[in-house]
């Protein structure tokens, strides 16, 4: 038996198994690579599911945490640091929000973000407001606040009972969130563009007509941006690559020189964040987020000041004004390609998505794709029951992009059964 197959299975007889193993064991990456023990080449267009932002090993990254770690990496939260204090800042001077929590990962934010809301609605209308709508084909997390507002809970009922009172919406369906709000919406949440959803992306005059609906009965509107922020979407915030016009959502005819971007009042971050580092955090405006006082939510590790010096490294790569034009020319570029290989060869059904956050149907099971792909050297992820997700990392070239272009056309020549 190979030490790879060894591996593989000493680690299914001691883990418990959330996830099937693949026939793999990766030992390094750098950049936009990543090898197995037995020393295969993989193009990672998975980036752990949009995690590694700047790719595998990036030098600002490295250099963070080895400057960090050598100072100092953990001490109460109450503590204030440089670190934590220089991320926030960041967070706050480029962004539409005023204050910052420090998680360490997506669900947790989102589980914050719940809570303020339900602590804000308590506060500003009473204990009787703390009802959430939340979208069909959603996933926010798996702690159970976040699980209660997956739709996902439907179908695991091994779970239950979940949090009361969640409502379910149509994405893109105004009228169907319409017929949900009542006296006892605390808020709504929403992810910009769906991830176990079938990277389908919101359209503008949805999120602008939710705003409205907001803004209307004094609810929170809350962007779950823990896959799409930090750059993934052509935006530095994910919310800021939609804008609309208020009449788009009667119907009316877009008005250049109304556009405006649609602002949430609390947002989930996460993944890209921190480029493979663990770190999360969870922001509001002032009115929501002045909710939250000393005991009625907490964390140990959040912000800590590795991470938030590791987050901040992050931030400043993806703040260069080179970074985000690159990722919008190798989103339009691997789209563009993609749509040649559907004319070509019929094996495309739907291709979706925005950035570098894509997804791509083919007439062929997205598990059985997958494994082929994995097989031509390189490494993606499954979105929802059919999709395949491309998630590179940011730092992507076009070398990169039509090497993953030629693996997919080859592998869907070659077929996938």
């Amino acid at each position: 038996m190979s030490d790879t197959q060894q591996i593989i299975d000493d680690s299914f007889a001691r883990l418990i198994k959330t996830y099937a193993p693949q026939p793999v064991v990766l030992d390094h990456g750098k950049g936009c690579y990543a090898y197995d023990t037995d020393g295969k080449k993989y193009l990672d267009f998975a980036a752990g599911i949009a995690v590694a932002s700047l790719g595998h090993a990036h030098p600002a990254m490295l250099e963070a945490m080895q400057k960090q770690a050598a100072r100092l990496m953990a001490c109460q939260a109450s503590y204030s640091t440089r670190e934590k204090l220089e991320c926030a800042k960041l967070m706050t001077d480029t962004s539409c929000f005023d204050l910052v929590y420090f998680s360490n990962s997506g669900t947790e934010s989102v589980e914050a973000a719940f809570k303020l809301a339900r602590k804000w609605a308590y506060d500003e209308k009473g204990e009787h407001c703390n009802e959430v709508i939340a979208m069909r084909q959603s996933f926010h997390g798996r702690t159970m606040g976040a699980a209660s507002i997956t739709e996902k809970r439907h179908t695991q009922h091994f779970y239950a009972p979940y949090i009361e009172g969640i409502h379910f919406a149509e994405f893109n369906n105004l009228d169907s969130v319409k017929e949900l709000v009542s006296e006892k919406t605390a808020a709504i949440i929403i992810e910009p563009v769906q991830g176990e959803g079938g990277l389908t992306p919101a359209e503008p005059a949805f999120l602008m007509g939710l705003r409205q609906i907001c803004d209307e009965h004094n609810i929170a509107l809350i962007f779950d941006e823990v896959q799409t922020g930090f750059g993934r979407l052509g935006k530095l915030y994910a919310y800021e690559a939609f804008e609309c016009c208020p009449d788009c959502v009667k119907g009316g005819d877009v008005n250049e020189a109304n556009l405006q971007v649609i602002e949430p009042d609390i947002v989930a971050w996460a993944k890209g964040m921190g480029g493979g580092f663990p770190v999360g955090a969870m922001a509001a405006k002032t009115k929501f987020g002045v909710a939250m006082q000393p005991g009625t939510h907490g964390t140990t590790y959040g912000g800590n000041p590795l991470a938030c010096a590791v987050a901040s490294a992050v931030m400043k790569e993806i703040m260069q004004p080179a970074f985000i034009d690159n990722v919008n020319k190798m989103g339009a570029r691997l789209v563009s390609g993609l749509e040649k290989i559907q004319r070509e060869s019929n094996k495309i059904t739907d291709i979706r998505g925005k950035g570098l956050m894509i997804g791509v149907d083919t007439i062929y099971d997205v598990g059985k794709f997958l494994s082929a792909l994995q097989k031509n050297g390189m490494m993606a992820t499954q979105a929802g029951k059919s999709t395949l997700r491309l998630v590179p990392p940011l730092i992507v070239g076009e070398q990169e992009i039509d090497e993953a272009l030629e693996i997919i056309g080859k592998t869907l020549q070659e077929g996938a059964e």
